[in-house]
Order: structure tokens, then sequence, then C-alpha cells
């Protein structure tokens, strides 16, 4: 298999090929490169003044990830008592923890705070009475609407409220015994377009006046996550966009406000490579179906909203379109149309780019197959 060019480093490359050809495990399984990770830990927030990094574990919680990130320092934002387990076994100190789904369960709740979590987030006066019951006195962060054009995965429409309910809420908490610390909002994941955070920032900064005037002094600015990663097209690199976001920050916002981001898909996305077989090959129509062993089901959901993955086959054959479905026998299963491949055997390794972030994580095992290992190489 040659290197595709602009993708990854010939180091990682090298890596992969050198696993598939020593190992004896089965595909599928995930390839997670733990360079690769620990190189986007470090540069993640390094271009923001005062900010504190939390991976969304949700991305990708495989236990030898989270591992990885715990001794790489970072923070960690959870939204389930499941996540909050998971970071248990490893005695993540609760200060290195926040949650910033704004509609939490009850059994979540009481976990967190029996753990130490102190801050979280919400959009609604029923979220300020269960905290208010569950967590008296806990920090709260409110979520803020923000666009999300030019994100591949819009996040705008499930959380969110605008400037005035936002103001009025965040009295609300102060009244019911909460202190009301911050802001948060996303622009949406796999986010191209960098002038959401512009406008974010703009928003956020309008909602933090007034409030001032109110009597109620915020102190912290998350910014969520969104930093896309390249699956078959360019996109803008984590040191242009945190250049435009810091600028703005310098422009809005005074040097003390803390800056908390929540990168998941930026940190692990492109550290992942699905090593998966081809085992059938079919002719519908005028279409060419590749089945091979991975499909939506057990790693590939976000193909379903959209998400197109580069795809790499050892052959030399001349290249054909094909539509490529995954092992299950629903017919929904079907991860991407007019691929242009040349013709693999029955048997050939398939490789699939940029699959490190919401694949595992989103993986079932429905009609009875597994869900692939994920593999720190």
């Amino acid at each position: 298999m040659e290197l595709p060019s602009g993708f990854i480093s010939k180091e990682t490359w090298n890596k992969v090929l050198n696993y598939i050809a020593l190992s004896d495990e089965s595909p599928p399984y995930l390839l997670m490169d733990s360079q690769m990770v620990a190189d986007k830990v470090s540069l993640i927030g390094k271009g923001i003044r005062n900010s504190k990094v939390f991976y969304a574990v949700k991305a990708n919680p495989d236990i030898s990830v989270i591992k990885l990130m715990h001794s790489l320092g970072t923070g960690f934002e959870i939204a389930s008592e499941g996540e909050l387990a998971l970071l248990s076994t490893l005695n993540v100190p609760p200060e290195k923890i926040i949650t910033s789904n704004p509609v939490k369960t009850f059994r979540f709740l009481e976990h967190a705070v029996d753990y130490g979590v102190s801050y979280y987030a919400f959009d609604s006066i029923a979220e300020v009475d269960k905290l208010a019951k569950y967590a008296p006195g806990c920090k709260v962060y409110i979520r803020l609407t923000v666009p999300n054009e030019g994100s591949e995965w819009p996040l705008s429409k499930k959380f969110g409220v605008e400037m005035e309910e936002a103001e009025q809420l965040l009295i609300y908490a102060k009244d019911k015994g909460l202190d009301p610390v911050g802001i948060t909002f996303h622009v949406g994941s796999q986010c191209n377009n960098v002038y959401n955070w512009n406008t974010a920032i703009d928003k956020a900064r309008e909602l933090w006046e007034s409030l001032s005037q109110k009597g109620i002094s915020l102190k912290i600015l998350n910014i969520g996550g969104g930093y896309p990663i390249r699956y078959t097209k360019n996109v803008a690199d984590i040191e242009t966009i945190e250049k435009k976001i810091n600028k703005a920050l310098k422009q809005k916002f005074s040097d003390d406000v803390e800056v908390f981001i929540e990168p998941g898909r930026a940190v692990v996305g492109d550290a992942g490579i699905f090593v998966s077989t081809v085992i059938g090959k079919t002719k519908r129509g005028d279409e060419n179906w590749l089945h091979i062993d991975v499909g939506v089901f057990n790693g590939l959901m976000e193909s379903i909203g959209g998400i197109k993955y580069t795809y790499v086959v050892g052959s030399r054959n001349d290249p054909m379109k094909w539509t490529i479905s995954g092992p299950s026998c629903d017919s929904f299963d079907v991860i991407d149309k007019d691929v242009l491949l040349p013709e693999p055997e029955l048997g050939n390794r398939i490789l699939i780019l940029s699959s490190g972030a919401y694949t595992i994580s989103y993986a079932s095992e429905f009609n009875g197959f597994s869900i692939p290992k994920t593999i720190l190489i």
C-alpha cells in the first residue's frame, strides 16, 4: 500500500503497515497512533491565553486512550455516570472533570456530586431546579446558541438558549443558590468556518457585559470543541483557528478570563486508522458494491450523518466507483457511495483513514458483529 499524500505522516503510515504485517490480530480493529495523539494534546490550547483543555471523552472512550490522555495531563469533559466510572478507575481528580451536557440524568448527577465534580452546564429552568436539589452551590455555566454554519455535524438545535433567556437563567441560578461562573457554546463538530468562533465570542461578550451590570461577574468562557480534521479535503489547521480565537478574545475579554476548550475529534480523529477486510463484491444494476467487515453499526455511524472517509486498498487494478457497505444484513448499513478505488480481491485489507473519533464510541453489536478492538501503536 502506498502512503496517501497529505493525510498522515510517513512515521504513522509505517507504524500501521508494520503492525498489520507482524500482528496476528484479526480485523476489523482500530489502530491509534499514540504519538500523534500526544502531538495534538500539546498543540491544542497552545495558541489561546489562559486556557485549559478538557478532552471530550465521548469522542473515543477506550480505556487505553483515556489512560494516554491522563498521562498527558488533560482534563476531561463527560456526560454520564459511565464516563465518570471510566475516569474513576484512573483516579482522575474531580477538579480535572467538567460536564457540559445541559440535561443530565439524576443518576449521573448523584455520582458526579459524590465524586466531587464542580462544573455543570445548563440551559433551562428545569435543570437549574435539578442542580439546586442534587448539587447545591455548584458552579454553573449557561449554554448559548451560536451559528453552526459550515460545520459538518451541527449542534445548534438540541441545546442552547438565546441572549435574553440566558441572562434570565443565570440570574435564576444565582437566586437558587448556585454559583454562575460562565458561558459555554459550541460552533458545531467538524467546523470548517473559522468565523463561527468570532461570532460566538462576540455574542458571549455581549451577554457577559449585560450580566456584569446586573451584579453577576463571570470568569469562565468555555468555547467547546469543533476543530476539524482532514477526512477527504483540507481544513483549517489548529494554529490558524487558535490565532483567530485568541485575537477575538484579546479584543473582547480581559486577560484574567479562564478559557475552557473541549476538543474530541481534533485530538483522536486523524490518529486513528480502521483496518478492515474486503468480504464481498457484488453487482447491483449499474452499481459495484464492496462489502467490508466494519459498517455503520459497529464503527462507522458518522457516515450516515455525512462524514466521508478516505479509503486505501493495496491493489494496482484500474480505479472503479464503488458503493461500500458493512457486514450486517440490514440495508441501512451503507457507508459511502461513488468511492473511486482500484478493485481489490476478496480478503484484501482496506484501510479507513481519520477514523479515531466517533467510531468505536458509536459502535454496537447489532446483528452479532463485535465492536472492533482499539489498539495503541
